[in-house]
């Protein structure tokens, strides 16, 4: 989700901040929904900014690289015990898959918002050739696993994963770039294949995240293990510098995700 407007900002920012601070006064743990990048990028503002800083806070989203995540207030060492987040994975699998049509993120985020789902309460949807793996808001589970019959025109089956094991591992792929610096800016154009006047524009736009949070700034020198996602491309993993060429290129490492 985007934050398209001031107003919608602030009423970001202040139920960011009612949880926090429900959190902090009461001693318990709380919860935020699913954040996209744009609101993750404003709740690590308000942390850079020391709005938070009364609060402990661990983002998640189910699996270790996951896009979407949530934020949880509170901490263990605070609080004397732990509280899981409320996430859960089901498998969205057709019902023939022979039959099956080749179904798309979008077409199985759609099915879902068509049974009237709040985008905070689901996270990633991760396919896997004509299956599904969304993460979600435990709460919601059961409704989805009754309710979701039908993806475009495929009949489905929606079961709760109860063994993370089962889950396919979302695995990179490896890639070596040559760049002629460590700017983001020469390294999206390279790997998305990208002119630098496009990638320019990408970043004016508001498309380009390092770590969860905007960069607006083209000459960022990457540095190693940071991820970087550009919405309506994807995401990838700066390994860092390889070996410099004898006419000064850099031969870089990237895990990219297809």
């Amino acid at each position: 989700m985007a934050l398209d407007s001031t107003k919608e900002e602030q009423q970001h920012r202040n139920r960011i901040k009612d949880l926090a601070d429900k959190s902090f006064r009461q001693n318990v743990y709380t919860f935020t929904g699913f954040l996209g990048l744009s609101e993750q990028d404003l709740f690590w503002k308000m942390v850079e900014k020391g709005e938070l800083s009364y609060a402990a806070y661990t983002l998640f989203g189910g699996y270790e690289e996951a896009e979407r995540a949530m934020v949880r207030f509170g901490s263990e060492e605070e609080l004397g015990y732990e509280e899981d987040f409320p996430i859960v994975c089901v498998h969205i699998k057709p019902l023939m898959v022979k039959f099956a049509d080749a179904l798309s993120h979008r077409d199985f985020l759609g099915a879902l918002m068509n049974l009237g789902i709040e985008r905070s309460t689901l996270g990633d949807i991760r396919v896997v050739e004509k299956e599904a793996y969304l993460y979600c808001v435990d709460s919601i589970a059961e409704y989805i696993c009754t309710s979701l019959d039908k993806v475009k025109h495929t009949n489905v089956k929606c079961t709760l994963v109860t063994d993370v094991q089962e889950i396919p591992k979302e695995e990179p792929e490896e890639m070596m770039v040559l760049l002629p610096s460590l700017r983001l800016d020469a390294c999206l154009a390279k790997v998305y294949k990208e002119s630098r006047n496009t990638v320019l524009e990408l970043f004016r736009a508001g498309k380009v995240y390092v770590n969860g949070k905007l960069c607006e700034n083209n000459s960022k020198q990457l540095k190693e293990g940071e991820v970087v996602n550009l919405r309506g491309y994807g995401k990838f993993i700066f390994e860092g510098l390889q070996q410099e060429t004898k006419k000064g290129k850099l031969n870089c490492k990237i895990r990219i995700f297809k």
